[in-house]
């Protein structure tokens, strides 16, 4: 039974540690199409294979710190949140913990400002996401690679077929 998040730390490029934050993870929303006509009672909305609107990170820093500002680079980032999650072997009666990383490739940010005297002072962003993978004790269970037509959910990439069709 999954009960809580232990802890978790910010990585930029997988080697450099960010900072503490607090993080509000991508939505994944599929792309949907109106579908209407003849044989149809009414509009049907159509889920399109592997593909999702915009993806964002937000990271909500308590300080601004060198780190948090080098995110701000015009350049390819890649965040790891790497998580320490608990759970109950209810059958065991013991608590296990789990490492579960979300990898998220990112390349616009946009910055928090400054808030009131003797507080923490919002070092924050919102970044625009491309691509999210999410680890299980190390083992694969959810990428998403827009660019790279992958939607890849438990060991099935959902686009293989189309990347088949489109030559690539």
């Amino acid at each position: 039974m999954d009960q809580s998040i232990i802890n978790f730390k910010v990585y930029e490029d997988s080697v450099e540690y960010v900072g503490m934050a607090q993080a509000t993870l991508p939505d994944l929303t599929a792309l949907t199409q109106s579908i209407s006509g003849a044989g149809i009672a009414g509009n049907v909305e159509s889920v399109i294979l592997g593909h999702f609107d915009a993806m964002t990170l937000g990271l909500n820093f308590r300080t601004v710190t060198d780190q948090s500002v080098k995110l701000s680079e015009p350049r390819r980032h890649t965040i790891d949140l790497r998580v320490a999650q608990q759970d109950e072997d209810v059958v065991a009666g013991k608590v296990v913990v789990r490492a579960v990383k979300h990898s998220c490739g990112h390349s616009q940010e946009r910055q928090g400002r400054l808030r009131r005297p003797a507080a923490p002072s919002n070092g924050s962003g919102e970044y625009a996401v491309r691509y999210w993978a999410t680890y299980i004790d190390g083992k694969k269970v959810r990428e998403v690679d827009q660019l790279n037509f992958i939607c890849y959910v438990n060991g099935t990439d959902y686009l293989a077929d189309v990347r088949k069709a489109l030559g690539m």
